[in-house]
């Protein structure tokens, strides 16, 4: 069909809605070389068993260990990444608090200065970089996600700010870029119309009247509708879909919340960690679907959570487990809490497959995801050679299906490359010593 003019930042809305337009061939290109490259940082705590979540051999990949078997059917979407370090990350002769310096260094690189005050000082990270470049492309710069209570201030580890503890981006070496964990308060960031200053006066009234965001945004699509061809309005059915699935989700999760006390968090937060998790990354998928950002991060939970898992039954703390002192039964259920969250990663990379791009490809393959943590052996609190996978990427050459071993290098290194593909300029990356090219 000819093109029609429809901006790819077109926006619906309404009352206290303001939904973004994914690409549609209606906006005239349909090249994959133009859609664009989104990343997406997501942290897991307390290291790993390393002898269970990372692959044997090197090379293609074939049969997962059990860690990573949830991830058996997307073998070739992502590339399990070996040698990567964060020096920074050990005391260098500021003692205890390694759960805090592997939050702070993960997206960073750096050194954080150890204080509980306000002097905190740590250094810009990667996401941040590429949102400084690239985010005012869209909505929102950049999304960052958690599924833990927001802390700016505190004594949190061996001296340490809480600051350096819950928050994985730091807009400045002082700044961090405070996460949302409250699934609501992220939908209406997505789709609510922030640029209004009665936006939560019409979201109160949305609500009142129990009616989904998408009536209000939906009046002006009837016009939109009746100018794009089949494949289109099928596309765009889709994602409106998605998000009326979603809130209506949200609708569930807090009348059972109201309903049953003891399931609500006083943040309104659900009770349920993997339902949580669920949750936040179909946000992440639906920002990047809908081009609202680009850029995201979601720390899954601080290093140092001692969040039980009684439901896959780990009744004891994770950070209480961690030191195990190879304690065979130890072990066992730090395996099981391992395989738990690369259920819930297998969970994104399903979401994200089933999206489609205008070119027929899947979102995944225009999205590089980093997965991992910032400690590798949680009894010793070692922070080299940690557990990273990267997602995604292949319409813009990542290999995928592989386990590389890079020896000894910064993870930086690894940032930079992820920038280099993203096209954002940068020199530097905390600690790095050059762009890891072979991704």
């Amino acid at each position: 069909m000819s093109s029609i003019n429809i901006s790819r930042r077109s926006v619906l809305r309404g009352l206290g809605a303001a939904l973004a337009i994914p690409s549609l061939e209606s906006f005239g290109n349909t090249r994959s070389t133009n859609i664009p490259l989104r990343m997406g940082f997501t942290y897991i705590p307390n290291g790993v068993i390393l002898e269970e979540w990372k692959p044997k051999e090197f090379g293609k990949l074939s049969e997962l260990p059990t860690s990573l078997k949830p991830l058996q059917s997307h073998t070739n979407d992502f590339q399990v990444m070996s040698g990567l370090n964060h020096t920074k990350a050990y005391a260098n002769g500021d003692g205890g608090g390694d759960h805090a310096r592997a939050n702070a260094t993960f997206l960073t690189g750096c050194q954080a200065k150890k204080t509980a005050g306000k002097d905190i000082k740590i250094g810009i990270s990667v996401d941040q970089i590429a949102a400084e470049s690239i985010g005012n492309n869209t909505k929102l710069k950049s999304l960052e996600l958690s599924c833990d209570g927001v802390r700016r201030s505190g004594k949190c580890d061996s001296g340490y700010s809480c600051a350096y503890q819950y928050n994985l981006s730091w807009k400045t070496d002082s700044m961090p870029m405070v996460p949302e964990s409250n699934p609501r308060l992220v939908f209406e960031r997505l789709f609510g119309d922030a640029s209004s200053t009665l936006d939560r006066k019409n979201q109160l009234k949305r609500r009142t009247l129990n009616k989904s965001i998408l009536d209000f945004a939906l009046d002006g699509a009837g016009s939109l509708n009746k100018r794009l061809g089949k494949d289109d309005r099928e596309k765009l059915n889709e994602y409106f879909s998605s998000i009326r699935e979603l809130e209506q989700r949200l609708d569930r999760e807090e009348k059972n919340w109201d309903q049953n006390p003891s399931l609500k968090s006083p943040d309104g937060i659900p009770g349920n960690y993997k339902e949580h998790i669920g949750i936040m990354f179909d946000m992440m998928a639906l920002a990047f679907q809908s081009d609202s950002t680009r850029i995201s991060s979601f720390l899954l939970a601080h290093d140092g959570s001692n969040r039980s898992f009684r439901d896959i039954g780990v009744p004891e703390g994770h950070h209480s487990l961690s030191h195990h002192k190879n304690d065979p039964e130890k072990i066992k259920k730090l395996a099981r809490i391992d395989q738990f969250y690369s259920e819930q990663f297998a969970y994104f990379l399903n979401r994200l497959s089933t999206i489609r791009e205008i070119d027929g490809s899947r979102l995944l393959d225009h999205c590089m995801i980093v997965f991992g943590g910032g400690i590798s052996d949680g009894n010793r609190h070692r922070h080299s050679d940690l557990p990273v996978l990267l997602a995604g990427g292949k319409s813009h050459g990542l290999s995928t299906g592989r386990h590389v071993d890079y020896g000894s290098v910064p993870m930086t290194n690894l940032f930079l490359g992820i920038l280099e593909r993203a096209g954002v300029q940068a020199s530097q990356v905390g600690d790095s010593t050059g762009i890891l090219t072979d991704i």
